[in-house]
């Protein structure tokens, strides 16, 4: 008995199987188990009145929620108001994950209150830190899976920050490319208290445009109201998407999308990284009115323009910063602020007294300096030799303490200790890995 020969797709079936593959590789970032080829195909071709309905069993769907776990633990992080951590939720993590499903389900699901935290900021302010619970954070985590793929396809180009795909090397570059266009005139703003400022009704109607489930809805207001609890007091926030929420980077987006594509139809480039940005344009005029449009539109929307902070700068004459780095006139500098970073960082390894052999001391040094490097890597190579320079000067002030003699490495200790010996026990070469870049990028032109 002869075998039957395989069946081959028709021309239109084939075409269908094309068409879907080649879509699922535009959107590979997406959660599959929710964004189905059928779903995908609604995203690309519209859905009726551009308004989705039906979405919250996509949220409680279980292999959404073990997706929105598998986030959460990959990304650990403090403990919530409740005191479980990510090692306790884990234990226990298919009751839990099943508990929540159903209160999600049945809308019983509210959150609990956020641990407000503080961080340092560079200028030696404080920045307020909320922490959900893990169990909130999923719940976040498997919401946003759901409705972020609905607003990225309607995001202008020029937004970098919280984004599938894009971060502050696409935004770096697109400012370098406008500045080496003769784009000098720039404005730079700075959104006073964003995150903390953002109106809840103003952002929900701005969410319901494209979302219609009220559920979904409900369930995103619960997440802006939820009280936050600072020490023994506890309060529930009238406006603001608190720094540190699963969630937040989205919203924040959601919020600034319609200034985004503002000062695109009025032709302004304009690069963005959520709350920082900066417009670029070839007249100071040009640079004036786009500065009056974010005013006009901001204080419409219920935000503020930092009066100090925000300014419009001639490039060619003036230097002005943007994610970490300062451009001035055509070169990029690391801003004052993360040069001291990097030291305080350096220095909290290199003290004096560090009982730590010098490989060992050298190997956590390394740490730092190849993260710092990775970030700032195309600054002008005169950051690199200077940064490498004060690095030695600090190991060799170990190695002075160590031979009992006082002081900073300097002078002769040049000659005792000199730049081959760190070399040869490994340490990290600032200037050395610049010029790597530089000959990688030139052989690939």
């Amino acid at each position: 008995m002869q075998d039957k020969p395989a069946t081959v797709p028709r021309a239109k079936q084939a075409g269908e199987i094309l068409e879907a593959s080649q879509r699922r590789s535009r959107w590979s970032w997406v959660e599959a188990s929710v964004w189905t080829d059928r779903m995908l195909a609604a995203l690309e071709n519209g859905v009726k009145g551009d308004v989705w309905f039906s979405l919250i069993d996509k949220v409680h769907k279980r292999s959404n929620l073990w997706s929105a776990w598998s986030d959460t633990a990959r990304n650990k992080g403090a403990a919530g108001v409740d005191q479980i951590t990510i090692e306790q939720y884990e234990r226990e993590a298919e009751a839990n994950l099943e508990h929540l499903a159903q209160e999600l389900k049945l809308g019983t699901y509210q959150p609990k209150p956020i641990r407000r935290t503080y961080i340092p900021k560079a200028d030696g302010s404080q920045r307020p830190l909320g922490i959900p619970t893990v169990c909130d954070r999923i719940a976040q985590g498997a919401l946003r899976h759901v409705i972020e793929p609905i607003f990225e396809k309607q995001f202008a180009s020029h937004s970098y920050g919280f984004r599938p795909g894009r971060g502050c090397r696409d935004a770096l570059r697109r400012v370098q490319e406008l500045l080496d266009e003769g784009y000098q005139y720039v404005v730079d703003a700075d959104l006073k208290s964003y995150f903390d400022t953002i109106p809840h009704q103003r952002l929900m109607e701005q969410v319901q445009k494209q979302v219609a489930d009220g559920r979904v809805l409900n369930l995103i207001e619960s997440f802006l109201k939820a009280n936050v609890m600072e020490g023994l007091e506890q309060w529930t926030p009238t406006a603001g998407a608190p720094q540190g929420a699963v969630l937040s980077p989205l919203l924040s987006n959601i919020y600034l999308d319609p200034l985004d594509h503002q000062m695109e139809s009025a032709g302004y480039e304009m690069v963005r990284y959520a709350d920082d940005f900066v417009i670029l344009c070839k007249t100071k005029q040009q640079a004036q009115a786009a500065l009056d449009a974010v005013e006009a539109w901001t204080t419409q929307a219920g935000l503020m323009l930092h009066p100090q902070k925000t300014r419009i700068v001639e490039a060619r004459a003036d230097a002005f910063e943007f994610l970490g780095y300062r451009f001035n006139r055509g070169r990029r500098f690391p801003r004052r602020k993360s040069e001291v970073k990097l030291r305080d960082a350096i220095r909290q390894k290199t003290r004096r007294a560090n009982g730590q052999s010098l490989p060992m001391i050298i190997d956590n040094v390394n740490r730092t300096l190849r993260g710092w490097y990775g970030y700032f890597k195309h600054c002008h190579h005169t950051v690199f030799s200077e940064a490498d320079g004060w690095v030695r000067g600090r190991l060799r002030s170990i190695l002075r303490k160590r031979h009992k003699r006082r002081g900073k490495g300097r002078g002769l200790d040049h000659q005792r200790w000199p730049n081959q010996l760190f070399d040869t026990l490994g340490l990290y070469s600032l200037k050395q890995a610049h010029a790597r870049e530089c000959r990688s990028v030139q052989a690939a032109h």
